[in-house]
């Protein structure tokens, strides 16, 4: 297929921090792809959590989960609007990398551990982990990815941190909009959260389906499930409906992307990045909705007595893990203790990228060893302490 003037081109790359020679069955942004793919932190993500955690339950959506998710909806996107298919896969499957155990709980935690030392963001510290944390390949740190592949992992940067990241950064300082295969990314993260989200809710009980039929987008999905399947009811009458509203979404913003592309007609990838806003959105009125959707699930879901318990809990615990290490670097693990030895900021550091770096089992068993905790186990269940 071929690409649109505005898609990204790899004769147009900014190319590898470190250059190599090109790969001989693949292209370049297949092989970023894969190396995240192949990664350490790509595989950890099959047991961070998304919303519940891990040992909740084997059916719960987990970042790893999430990560293929928005892959599917980006790469559909992608193709639909003649876009460069191979990079938004790899910007989608690496968007999480950087993200704590126990999700936006572990996330804001960690955060406040580390506000005396600089806070923590996960965009940025997926940023790290592909440039520096992952040690699989001679000759240089990291995965060394593609300028536009690390472009779209760093989804917002503040000035201060911008001004640090030299080439990478100069986009949030001149405010500059990414690619479009970076804006697809985005999107589609955004879509499949809420979708999955709403499965998980009424698969836990938390969220009922009543709750979910207040929003107009899965009412009306629902009513065309029946339309289509009179027989439908219980589960697959749910796992339909929920399809049925995902793909009015992504229909959507296919359409309003295609037109507003059509109208602007930019003739390459920098006059996307001049655009006064971003080129792939969906229509005000599908905005709206998809705005909507994120409130009802923040207000009867995320903001739920058992799910605030659940972050409350994750949170006590990173706490407690990165007070543990920072009083006594020695019970860190040989690989990460030489360098937490040093100075404040860079024990702080250290014990940051190990912390980031565990799923909620390990995140928990380590609370065990050195805090001697009894946190709950699969035995005992966060939703139900």
């Amino acid at each position: 297929m071929s690409l649109a003037p505005y898609a990204v081109d790899l004769a147009q790359s900014r190319g590898r921090r470190v250059p190599e020679a090109p790969p001989a069955w693949r292209s370049e942004f297949q092989r970023d792809r894969d190396r995240v793919i192949h990664s350490s932190a790509f595989r950890r993500l099959e047991y961070k959590t998304q919303v519940f955690v891990n040992h909740e339950g084997d059916m719960f959506r987990t970042r790893l989960t999430h990560s293929l998710e928005v892959a599917q909806i980006a790469r559909t996107i992608a193709r639909a609007l003649a876009l460069n298919e191979d990079l938004t896969e790899a910007i989608a499957l690496a968007h999480d990398l950087g993200h704590t155990p126990f999700g936006h709980a572990g996330q804001a935690a960690l955060n406040r551990c580390m506000q005396p030392y600089g806070g923590f963001e996960h965009n940025l510290h997926s940023l790290r982990v592909v440039d520096e944390l992952e040690q699989r390949y001679p000759g240089f740190e990291g995965l060394n990815l593609l300028f536009e592949t690390r472009e779209g992992i760093l989804k917002h940067c503040s000035v201060a941190r911008a001004a640090e990241l030299g080439p990478l950064g100069e986009r949030f300082l001149l405010r500059r909009q990414p690619s479009l295969e970076a804006q697809i990314a985005n999107v589609a993260d955004e879509i499949a959260y809420n979708h999955h989200d709403i499965d998980d809710g009424l698969r836990s009980g938390i969220l009922a389906l009543e709750t979910v039929r207040e929003h107009d987008g899965f009412e009306s999905a629902l009513g065309a499930s029946l339309a289509a399947a009179p027989s439908l009811a219980g589960k697959r009458l749910t796992y339909t409906a929920i399809r049925h509203m995902l793909g009015a979404f992504v229909s959507d913003l296919i359409e309003a992307s295609a037109a507003r592309l059509a109208e602007r007609a930019p003739r390459g990838v920098e006059e996307v990045r001049a655009a006064d806003a971003p080129l792939v959105d969906f229509s005000p009125a599908m905005r709206d909705s998809h705005l909507k959707l994120k409130r009802l699930l923040f207000q009867r879901l995320y903001d739920e007595p058992p799910v605030r318990r659940i972050a409350q809990r994750a949170q006590q615990l990173v706490t407690d893990l990165f007070e543990a290490f920072l009083a006594d670097p020695g019970l860190l693990p040989e690989g990460h203790r030489l360098t937490a030895e040093a100075d404040p900021l860079v024990r702080a550091q250290a014990i940051r990228d190990y912390i980031a770096g565990m799923t909620d089992r390990y995140a928990l068993a380590e609370h065990g060893r050195v805090c001697g905790s009894n946190f709950a186990t699969s035995t005992q269940p966060w939703l139900t302490a």
